[in-house]
């Protein structure tokens, strides 16, 4: 058996409601590390050698093993992590760290969607478009982790999957366009987006990384389209939380839950980051009473499971945001 990993350094924000979990499997951790590093340099040559620090930094493998604890095999933790890598280097390249922009971002967003969502088209044009999917980090990226991703997954697993990345990418444009008119929405405008341009790409898929299948019509429940987006909007504001300090630290306006409060709302900085904790232990709470609900309206074993999978995503997308400490600091405003 392994030792018990050394508890992760990070402090949580003050005041946040959220639950401690387990420290990951460090053997797990470190396979996962191995795997996704050997996938992102050899397999789609995702990052120029540079920025392997920031890979490294990301710990990928702690936070895959931290969100899904009942994943059955490296395998299956596996195809979340490529997952994850991917939509994350689509993020810094076309979007925001690395050379990004808000400038033609649909262009790109829709031609890399492609990589999810495969074009049918005539024999003439198949070859140029096939070519294009190796052209930048981010496609060969989502090809591969896609490919890998649907020989584990039913065909509505899939499906769901590209369903729930259209919704991300569209988030993406909304935050693009804002940028690219220095529009500073309301706060309920913001929190719209949000709920597009979140997370829910990762939870949405916890049961095919659990290796089971919650079938398309108990997914696509009314009651479980809430619990799944209330999830994707507490997780986002966590992400808003731990990274405030970073993204102040870019150049520009960079949104973000406090910002917006502070801006739309005339309050201090301080009092406005206090306020978006408040907001995330709502939507916190909501999320966990309309995951109670259904639990009890349709005790069926593979909803339960799902939500109980959803839950743990939540708290362990909680956990690696906290510990991460080579990402992110909190702001001095306790």
């Amino acid at each position: 058996t392994a030792a018990a990993a050394e508890p992760a350094a990070g402090v949580p924000v003050p005041g946040l409601y959220h639950h401690p979990v387990a420290e990951p499997d460090p053997v797990r951790v470190e396979e996962v590390g191995r795997r996704i590093k050997a996938w992102a340099v050899e397999e789609v040559e995702l990052f120029p050698p540079d920025w392997e620090d920031q890979f490294d930094g990301f710990s990928l493998g702690r936070y895959m093993v931290a969100c899904h604890p009942d994943a059955p095999t490296v395998d299956h933790l596996m195809v979340a992590t490529r997952l994850m890598a991917a939509e994350n280097a689509l993020d810094d390249v076309y979007c925001e760290d690395h050379g990004g922009s808000p400038v033609g971002l649909g262009s790109r967003l829709l031609l890399a969607h492609t990589a999810l969502d495969p074009l049918y088209t005539t024999a003439e044009y198949h070859p140029d478009w096939a070519a294009s999917l190796h052209e930048d980090a981010p496609r060969r990226a989502y090809r591969s982790a896609m490919e890998y991703f649907v020989r584990q997954a039913g065909h509505s697993q899939a499906d769901r999957y590209r369903h729930d990345m259209a919704r991300l990418h569209l988030g993406y444009l909304a935050e693009a366009a804002w940028a690219e008119t220095g529009h500073v929405p309301e706060v309920w405008e913001y929190l719209a987006m949000r709920q597009f341009n979140n997370f829910r790409p990762c939870p949405t898929i916890t049961d095919t990384v659990g290796g089971y299948e919650l079938p398309a019509d108990l997914h696509a429940l009314p009651a479980m389209q809430r619990v799944i987006a209330l999830a994707g909007n507490a997780t986002t504001i966590v992400n808003d939380l731990y990274s405030y300090t970073k993204e102040l630290a870019t150049p520009g306006l960079h949104l973000n839950l406090p910002v917006v409060i502070a801006r739309r709302e005339k309050l201090p900085v301080r009092d406005a980051y206090l306020k978006a904790v408040e907001v995330h232990n709502e939507l916190m709470h909501a999320f966990e009473a309309a995951a109670a609900e259904l639990a009890a309206e349709l005790p069926v074993p593979t909803v339960l499971r799902f939500l109980r999978g959803v839950a743990a995503w939540v708290d362990g997308n909680h956990y690696w945001h906290c510990t991460n400490t080579y990402r992110y600091s909190l702001p001095d405003f306790w």
